[in-house]
Protein backbone atom coordinates (compact mmCIF):
# COMPACT_ATOMS: atom_id res chain seq x y z
CA UNK A 1 0.00 0.00 0.00
CA UNK A 2 1.09 3.14 -0.55
CA UNK A 3 0.92 6.62 0.82
CA UNK A 4 -0.67 9.73 -1.05
CA UNK A 5 0.39 13.36 -0.98
CA UNK A 6 -1.80 15.22 -2.54
CA UNK A 7 0.15 19.07 -3.61
CA UNK A 8 -3.58 20.80 -4.00
CA UNK A 9 -4.49 20.33 -0.52
CA UNK A 10 -1.16 20.27 1.62
CA UNK A 11 0.98 23.34 2.66
CA UNK A 12 3.28 24.30 0.05
CA UNK A 13 6.17 24.18 2.88
CA UNK A 14 4.85 19.88 3.57
CA UNK A 15 5.57 19.71 -0.48
CA UNK A 16 8.40 20.88 -0.36
CA UNK A 17 10.08 19.15 2.56
CA UNK A 18 8.50 15.75 0.84
CA UNK A 19 10.09 16.60 -2.80
CA UNK A 20 12.96 17.63 -1.32
CA UNK A 21 13.14 14.18 0.50
CA UNK A 22 12.54 12.41 -2.99
CA UNK A 23 14.91 13.77 -5.16
CA UNK A 24 18.06 12.92 -3.95
CA UNK A 25 20.84 13.06 -3.63
CA UNK A 26 21.32 16.35 -5.22
CA UNK A 27 25.07 18.31 -5.89
CA UNK A 28 25.22 21.59 -4.70
CA UNK A 29 26.85 24.26 -6.11
CA UNK A 30 28.35 26.89 -3.48
CA UNK A 31 28.06 30.05 -5.80
CA UNK A 32 29.97 32.83 -4.85
CA UNK A 33 28.49 36.07 -6.44
CA UNK A 34 29.57 40.17 -5.79
CA UNK A 35 27.22 43.11 -5.52
CA UNK A 36 26.80 45.59 -8.64
CA UNK A 37 29.94 48.08 -6.73
CA UNK A 38 31.61 45.23 -5.64
CA UNK A 39 31.45 46.44 -2.23
CA UNK A 40 30.59 42.62 -0.71
CA UNK A 41 31.40 38.95 -2.13
CA UNK A 42 28.45 36.73 -1.50
CA UNK A 43 28.78 32.94 -0.75
CA UNK A 44 25.91 30.01 -0.46
CA UNK A 45 25.00 27.14 -1.53
CA UNK A 46 22.51 25.87 -3.89
CA UNK A 47 21.11 22.16 -3.72
CA UNK A 48 19.22 22.33 -6.86
CA UNK A 49 22.00 22.11 -9.28
CA UNK A 50 22.69 20.59 -12.73
CA UNK A 51 23.77 20.91 -16.39
CA UNK A 52 21.05 22.35 -18.66
CA UNK A 53 23.11 22.02 -22.04
CA UNK A 54 27.24 21.14 -22.88
CA UNK A 55 26.94 22.75 -25.96
CA UNK A 56 27.20 25.36 -25.46
CA UNK A 57 28.23 24.81 -21.91
CA UNK A 58 25.39 25.96 -19.26
CA UNK A 59 24.78 24.65 -16.07
CA UNK A 60 21.81 26.24 -13.88
CA UNK A 61 21.08 26.28 -10.36
CA UNK A 62 17.83 27.40 -8.74
CA UNK A 63 17.11 30.29 -6.04
CA UNK A 64 14.20 29.84 -4.01
CA UNK A 65 12.50 33.48 -3.01
CA UNK A 66 15.12 36.07 -4.25
CA UNK A 67 18.10 35.39 -2.79
CA UNK A 68 21.36 37.31 -2.61
CA UNK A 69 22.99 34.77 -5.02
CA UNK A 70 20.08 35.59 -7.64
CA UNK A 71 19.83 39.45 -6.90
CA UNK A 72 23.62 39.57 -7.80
CA UNK A 73 23.47 37.65 -10.47
CA UNK A 74 20.82 39.60 -12.05
CA UNK A 75 22.93 42.73 -11.33
CA UNK A 76 25.93 41.95 -12.80
CA UNK A 77 25.78 38.70 -14.77
CA UNK A 78 28.12 36.90 -13.34
CA UNK A 79 28.65 33.95 -10.75
CA UNK A 80 30.86 31.11 -9.96
CA UNK A 81 30.18 27.56 -8.65
CA UNK A 82 32.59 26.07 -6.87
CA UNK A 83 32.21 22.28 -6.13
CA UNK A 84 31.24 21.27 -2.45
CA UNK A 85 33.24 18.24 -0.69
CA UNK A 86 33.36 16.11 2.44
CA UNK A 87 36.00 18.31 4.08
CA UNK A 88 33.69 21.11 3.63
CA UNK A 89 30.54 20.43 5.40
CA UNK A 90 30.90 22.66 8.09
CA UNK A 91 31.75 25.77 5.93
CA UNK A 92 29.38 25.25 3.75
CA UNK A 93 26.74 24.69 6.43
CA UNK A 94 27.72 28.05 8.05
CA UNK A 95 27.19 29.77 4.75
CA UNK A 96 23.71 28.68 4.03
CA UNK A 97 22.75 31.53 6.91
CA UNK A 98 20.70 33.64 5.39
CA UNK A 99 22.96 36.60 6.25
CA UNK A 100 21.70 40.52 5.16
CA UNK A 101 23.30 40.89 1.40
CA UNK A 102 25.57 43.67 2.90
CA UNK A 103 27.62 40.73 4.66
CA UNK A 104 30.53 38.54 3.29
CA UNK A 105 30.05 35.12 3.82
CA UNK A 106 33.87 34.85 2.49
CA UNK A 107 34.69 37.36 5.72
CA UNK A 108 32.52 36.18 7.99
CA UNK A 109 33.15 32.89 7.90
CA UNK A 110 36.92 32.77 7.16
CA UNK A 111 37.18 31.27 3.60
CA UNK A 112 40.00 32.00 1.79
CA UNK A 113 39.20 33.56 -1.89
CA UNK A 114 41.35 33.39 -5.04
CA UNK A 115 40.51 35.72 -7.94
CA UNK A 116 38.37 34.24 -11.20
CA UNK A 117 40.07 34.56 -14.62
CA UNK A 118 36.98 36.04 -16.25
CA UNK A 119 34.32 37.48 -14.39
CA UNK A 120 34.27 39.52 -10.81
CA UNK A 121 33.16 37.01 -8.16
CA UNK A 122 36.03 35.43 -6.30
CA UNK A 123 36.21 31.84 -6.37
CA UNK A 124 36.41 29.25 -3.14
CA UNK A 125 40.47 28.84 -2.92
CA UNK A 126 39.84 25.30 -1.25
CA UNK A 127 37.91 24.12 -3.76
CA UNK A 128 38.87 21.34 -6.17
CA UNK A 129 37.05 22.63 -9.34
CA UNK A 130 35.29 25.83 -10.26
CA UNK A 131 33.49 27.23 -12.78
CA UNK A 132 33.17 31.15 -13.83
CA UNK A 133 29.92 31.40 -15.35
CA UNK A 134 28.41 34.91 -17.44
CA UNK A 135 24.32 34.95 -16.75
CA UNK A 136 22.82 33.00 -19.69
CA UNK A 137 19.10 33.50 -19.38
CA UNK A 138 17.35 33.94 -16.08
CA UNK A 139 13.49 32.06 -15.92
CA UNK A 140 10.58 32.77 -13.20
CA UNK A 141 8.57 29.52 -12.49
CA UNK A 142 6.40 29.73 -9.26
CA UNK A 143 7.86 30.59 -6.35
CA UNK A 144 11.44 29.90 -7.67
CA UNK A 145 13.71 31.52 -10.43
CA UNK A 146 16.19 29.06 -12.78
CA UNK A 147 19.55 30.59 -13.34
CA UNK A 148 21.25 29.43 -16.18
CA UNK A 149 24.85 30.66 -16.81
CA UNK A 150 27.37 29.65 -19.61
CA UNK A 151 30.67 28.10 -18.72
CA UNK A 152 33.53 30.69 -19.74
CA UNK A 153 36.00 28.54 -17.58
CA UNK A 154 36.39 25.58 -15.70
CA UNK A 155 39.73 25.16 -13.19
CA UNK A 156 39.96 21.57 -11.81
CA UNK A 157 43.07 21.01 -9.12
CA UNK A 158 45.38 18.54 -10.96
CA UNK A 159 45.50 16.62 -8.04
CA UNK A 160 41.72 15.40 -8.65
CA UNK A 161 42.20 14.52 -12.27
CA UNK A 162 42.74 10.92 -13.31
CA UNK A 163 42.99 9.76 -17.28
CA UNK A 164 42.55 13.54 -18.09
CA UNK A 165 38.83 13.75 -16.33
CA UNK A 166 37.90 14.25 -12.96
CA UNK A 167 37.56 11.47 -10.25
CA UNK A 168 34.50 11.23 -7.90
CA UNK A 169 36.69 9.09 -5.98
CA UNK A 170 38.71 12.00 -5.08
CA UNK A 171 36.54 14.67 -5.29
CA UNK A 172 34.80 12.90 -2.87
CA UNK A 173 31.50 15.25 -3.45
CA UNK A 174 29.14 16.34 -1.16
CA UNK A 175 25.68 16.30 -1.63
CA UNK A 176 22.17 17.48 0.01
CA UNK A 177 19.73 14.73 1.52
CA UNK A 178 16.26 15.86 2.60
CA UNK A 179 15.81 18.16 5.98
CA UNK A 180 19.15 18.15 7.64
CA UNK A 181 20.59 15.22 5.62
CA UNK A 182 23.92 15.45 3.82
CA UNK A 183 25.23 12.79 1.46
CA UNK A 184 28.83 11.44 0.87
CA UNK A 185 29.82 9.25 -1.99
CA UNK A 186 30.31 6.04 -0.83
CA UNK A 187 30.48 3.39 -2.91
CA UNK A 188 30.98 4.06 -6.88
CA UNK A 189 30.09 1.50 -9.06
CA UNK A 190 31.42 1.26 -12.75
CA UNK A 191 29.36 -0.52 -15.82
CA UNK A 192 29.43 0.47 -19.35
CA UNK A 193 26.22 1.27 -21.29
CA UNK A 194 25.25 -1.44 -23.76
CA UNK A 195 25.40 -0.61 -27.10
CA UNK A 196 22.35 -1.43 -29.51
CA UNK A 197 23.44 -3.64 -32.37
CA UNK A 198 21.18 -4.33 -35.55
CA UNK A 199 20.39 -7.95 -35.48
CA UNK A 200 21.66 -9.91 -38.54
CA UNK A 201 19.31 -10.47 -41.20
CA UNK A 202 17.38 -14.08 -41.29
CA UNK A 203 18.21 -16.67 -43.86
CA UNK A 204 16.19 -18.18 -45.66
Amino acid sequence: MRVDYDPEIMRGVDFFRLMTSLVIPRPIAWVSTVTPDGSTENLAPHSFFTIASTDPPIVQFTSIGRKDSLRNVEDTGEFVVNFSTESMLELINRTATDFPRAVSEFDLVGIEREPSRYVRPPRVAAAPVVLECRSHITLRVGNSTLVLGRVLHAAVHEEYVVDGRPSAERLRPLTKLGGDGWGTLGDVLHMSRIPYEEPPPCER
